[in-house]
């Protein structure tokens, strides 16, 4: 499996318009079982290659930086594509209303370090990101955080077991929650692992 989106994967956008479309349909579908809702506000997005692939994409489609955006746009997003070894998720707090959105931040600053994944009953911690601090000095989270869940050759096989036990949780005293992964999400993600 590819790890990493190189300039010569990259389509020219002329012919990336002409599939947009059909691209995004084809991983809407394949992006359902790639995703977890964790409490009423919190959604866990998995990504691999090609949702990195397609994010890239569009960057360059929205933005129209041409050439000079290319390796700024791989910069940002190859280090989101999983390495074989760990699942890789976009954490996203998810409140429509501005106001709501903005207490539920303001009281959950650092919940990224509260996230993990047990498998099986044995805890994986989600790592966050160390680049970039996600939680303001007043102790405001960012409504997009950035996770990985590094695992061990023996969590890897034991991930892709049928009927393995994952569950996701977050710790944080003011959002403390946790969901059963789904099989067919599991199913979906131990393709992300060698």
């Amino acid at each position: 499996m590819q790890r990493e989106i190189r300039r010569q994967d990259l389509m020219p956008m002329d012919e990336y318009s002409g599939v947009r479309r059909q691209r995004a349909k084809a991983l809407a579908a394949a992006k359902r079982n790639r995703r977890v809702e964790l409490g009423p506000s919190c959604t866990f997005y998995f990504e691999s290659y090609d949702t990195m692939w397609f994010q890239i994409h569009e960057m360059l489609y929205i933005e129209k930086g041409g050439e000079e955006q290319i390796n700024g746009e791989l910069e940002a997003y190859n280090p989101l594509i999983p390495n074989g070894r760990e699942l890789v998720a976009t954490v996203m707090i998810e409140v429509g209303d501005p106001g709501r959105r903005m207490a539920l931040l303001s009281k959950i600053g650092g919940f990224e370090e509260t996230i993990s994944l047990m498998l099986n009953g044995e805890t994986i911690n989600g790592i966050s990101e160390v680049d970039v601090d996600r939680t303001t000095s007043d102790g405001k989270a960012s409504s997009v955080q950035f996770l990985r869940f590094p695992f061990t050759d023996e969590q890897t096989s034991a991930f892709k077991r049928e009927g393995a036990d994952v569950v996701l949780a977050i710790g944080h005293p003011e959002y403390r929650h946790m969901a059963g992964v789904p099989e067919q999400v599991r199913t979906a993600l131990s393709l992300d692992l060698d």
